[in-house]
This record gives C-alpha cells, structure tokens and sequence, in this order.
C-alpha cells in the first residue's frame, strides 16, 4: 500500500510553485525508516520497505496520487532579502491525512536540482541527512513542535562539496513546508491576490479559528506570533540553537523546520554560536526571542494590504500585533523556566531568580543540562550532585538558599516537585560531540551509533543507567566549535 495523498498546496496557482518530478538517483539503498513515526501516519512498514517503496523514498519513482512540486518563497537571510529562493533541493510529493485526520506534507529533500536552484546541485549528502533526522526525532521527544524525518535514503551517487561525499534523501514530515518567505515571496511582487489566497489557505489549514475573527487576517498574524512566543521559549528551556533563523526558515505552522547547523549548549552561554556561516553571532542562543520578533515584522509587513484598507490603521495593526511578541514569550518563557525550578505559582520574583541562576551558570561555565537536571535531586534533598555542577562558586550555594526559601511558597511535597521538574529538565539531549560521533561512524557503514543515540534520546526524561554515557559533557578534546549547513 503505497501513500494515500490528499493534496491542498497543489490546488493553489501555478505561481506558487513549479511542477517537477524528484530526478532519479543510481543505487537507492534505505538507511533508517522512522518506524514509529510511519506508524502515526498509517503507512505500510512492509511496502516502505520494499523496493517500490524505497524508490519512491529515494526519488525514483512517484506513486499515484502524489503531485510533486518545488515550492516559491523568498526570505531575508541574515537580515539582507534575497527575493527568490525556493525549492532548490526538495520536492514535495504531497500530504496525507493521519489517521487522526492531520494533514502532514511529505516531502523529499537531496532530490535534485529546481529551478530554484541557484547553480547548485539539488543534492543533499549523507552525513546532513542523518543529523536532521537525530533532531527533529530528539526535539519530538522533547515536546518540542519539529518537522521529522520518515526515511534516509543513500543514493550511491557522489555529492561534491570541501570533498567527494556519499549522496542522500531525506523524507521530510511537516504540518506544512509554508514559510514567512512564502508571503515575503508574493509581498516583493506585489501580489496582493496571491497574498490573500496564501493568507486563506494558512487559515484554513493551520488557523481555523481566524476565520471566524472579524479580522482574520489580524488574527492569523496573532496566532503565528503565539506560537513562535511558545516555540522560541521551548528551544531555549533546553538550550537548543537553531543557526540560521532567516524568514525562509521559519514555519507558518510554528515547527522548528530546516535543521542545518544547529546545537546544543553544554556550559551556558547566552552568546553561544555554533553555526560556522554566523560569523556576527545573529543568530546566537540568547539572540533568538530577537530575530523571531524581526522575522514577523517581515511577516506584518507581507500582510498589511489585508489587515485593512486605510494603510494607517493596517499598520497600527501590524505594529501593535508585532509588540505583543515580548510580552507574550516572556510568559511563555516564565512558564518553562518556573517548570524547570519546580515552581507552579507565579510571583513577582521569579523572572530575577531565573536570571540570576543563568548568571551564576556563566560564571561558572556550569553545563545547561546537567545543572538544570541536579536541579531536581536538590528539590529530592539532595544538594551535592547540584553543587558540583558550579565548581567552587561561592554564589551557587547563596543561590539555592534563596530558592529553598521560595520554596516555602509552594505547596507541592518535595518527590512530586522532583517528579514533574523531571518532566521539564531533560536527563540527555543530542550533544554535539555523541551526534559527530554517531554520523562520522555512519560514513563507515557502522550504524551500530546512530541507532544507540537515537534510541536513548527517545527516552529524553528518563534516568536509564543506558543514558549514563550520553549524559556526559564532551572532554576538551571532543568539544565541538562550529556546525555546518551540507548545503
């Protein structure tokens, strides 16, 4: 039984996007199916696994049904817009309906070049591939809003970048692929009908509750704004950096989409950078709440010929939705972070007591993870392991007295404060130094890594003993510096 498509994308204009079959590859060979995942979608494993359907995964061939297209958008990267990007290496074959009735894009990524292509080879390698896939199964498990990956496929066709590298497909999941590039796309050419057709369609497929509004599309603008509030905060409870936030990576549906040189921090900082292209540190851990509010301001720009006739008041509008976003990330940042400290009221003190023990962490260079997770034994009553994590700080024992003290405030016993901290600080995540080892084995044919780390980060708020290994921060020598696009 092959996909089911119900497709929706493809019923829009043509100048949304280019229709273009997936180019064929020489030696399609499965290297990971996302069972668990094609079992939330209702797939056939058996089929998937056959070698129709591992054609289908590698771009060889396009089951019925399917629509296969290379979508339009344009995006401001690295503050400076560029007006047509698009599709340069993905196709998106079409959707399909979960057996709870949610619509998810499948889309093939390293499929080959588009016309959107700007001279480069469509293709994606191996070694990207595989990262994407570790994240996005890491940031679920997480219960963090992630595209996800059903397949990697290697196509025995070389990839040329520094060097000669092994090619690769990612089956890309998403609730969809539209972007604030998208708008930004029909925004330069001054499409206003494309704008509107655009705008409905994102209402009706992730906003419904817009349409509804006597300004729908003020309150479409407000509904992408709560989630990336909600979305930004969830990344930074868990120390994730994205990379590369410009507006063509930013979902619509408030997904953490297009994983390239991401991270995690180990000792915290909130000028940690990782991706080799941010030279300037844009795009920085503490950077984040920032550039998302940038990005919608792009987006309220897109929107304001349907916000109102009257340019003024569409644009007090727009401006008045955009300076909500802090307001409403902070809330959502208070939320995980009081969750994180084991604190369900909300008093005025708490933003300063979060702060303050971000401060001691980079006076210490404590590890983010670690000490959030030692966190919660100290809530069980057991202070030294919490200690430990500050070296001989003498402002971390002061800092735990005032939250002992806050405390008091709490009406929760201490085990089941530690219980539900547990459930905010995770005990592993997909370090940077296990993931670069877990893939440069996999460019050996050894799996054998891959299959151990993606089995323990499924687990994310477990204590497995099996965990142990993966729990700890890298040595010196294994520290990873810079994290690379594969583009």
């Amino acid at each position: 039984m092959s996909f089911v498509f119900n497709n929706s994308f493809a019923r829009l204009p043509a100048r949304f996007y280019v229709r273009q079959h997936p180019l064929p590859v020489s030696a399609p060979r499965l290297v990971r199916l996302n069972r668990a995942l094609a079992g939330e979608l209702g797939l056939d494993l058996s089929w998937l696994n056959s070698p129709e359907g591992i054609a289908v995964l590698a771009g060889n061939g396009v089951p019925a049904g399917a629509e296969p297209l290379a979508m339009a958008y344009a995006g401001h990267q690295f503050g400076g817009f560029v007006p047509r990007l698009g599709d340069g290496r993905a196709i998106l074959l079409g959707e399909v309906l979960s057996p709870q009735g949610v619509r998810f894009d499948i889309q093939l990524k390293g499929s080959g070049r588009t016309p959107f292509s700007r001279g480069g080879d469509g293709r994606a390698w191996l070694g990207p591939v595989l990262r994407e896939y570790i994240m996005g199964e890491a940031m679920h498990a997480l219960d963090i809003p992630s595209t996800r990956a059903l397949a990697a496929v290697a196509t025995g066709d070389p990839v040329y970048r520094e060097g000669e590298l092994p090619g690769a497909v990612l089956t890309r999941v998403a609730r969809s692929h539209v972007r604030v590039g998208t708008f930004e796309y029909f925004a330069a050419r001054g499409d206003t009908e494309a704008l509107r057709l655009l705008a409905d369609y994102v209402m009706a497929r992730h906003y419904p509750e817009a349409v509804q509004s006597d300004r729908p599309c003020l309150a479409l603008l407000e509904g992408v704004i709560g989630r990336q509030a909600d979305l930004i905060a969830r990344w930074l409870a868990v120390g994730f950096i994205h990379g590369v936030m410009n507006t063509d990576n930013m979902s619509i549906a408030g997904e953490t989409i297009d994983y390239g040189p991401c991270a995690f921090m180990d000792a915290y900082h909130p000028e940690s950078v990782y991706s080799s292209i941010d030279h300037g540190g844009r795009y920085a851990y503490g950077n984040q709440p920032q550039i998302a509010q940038w990005n919608l301001l792009r987006l309220a720009e897109c929107l304001l010929p349907l916000l109102d006739e009257d340019q003024d008041k569409a644009m007090e509008a727009a401006q008045s939705a955009v300076d909500a976003f802090p307001g409403r990330f902070e809330a959502a940042r208070l939320e995980r972070f009081r969750a994180k400290l084991g604190l369900a009221a909300a008093l005025s003190g708490d933003t300063l007591l979060i702060d303050d023990l971000l401060q001691v962490m980079v006076e210490s260079r404590a590890d983010f993870t670690n000490a959030f997770r030692a966190l919660c034994d100290a809530a069980a009553g057991s202070d030294a392991g919490f200690l430990t994590e500050f070296g001989d700080s003498r402002a971390a024992p002061e800092w735990l007295r005032r939250w002992r003290a806050r405390l008091q405030q709490e009406p929760l016993a201490a085990d089941l404060r530690a219980s539900r901290m547990r459930r905010a600080n995770p005990a592993v995540i997909p370090r940077n130094h296990r993931v670069e080892s877990a893939l440069a084995a996999a460019l050996e044919q050894d799996l054998a890594p891959l299959d151990k780390l993606l089995q323990v980060l499924a687990t994310p708020w477990e204590d497995d003993p099996r965990s142990l290994p993966y729990r700890s921060p890298p040595q010196p020598h294994e520290v990873v510096h810079q994290t690379f696009c594969g583009t």
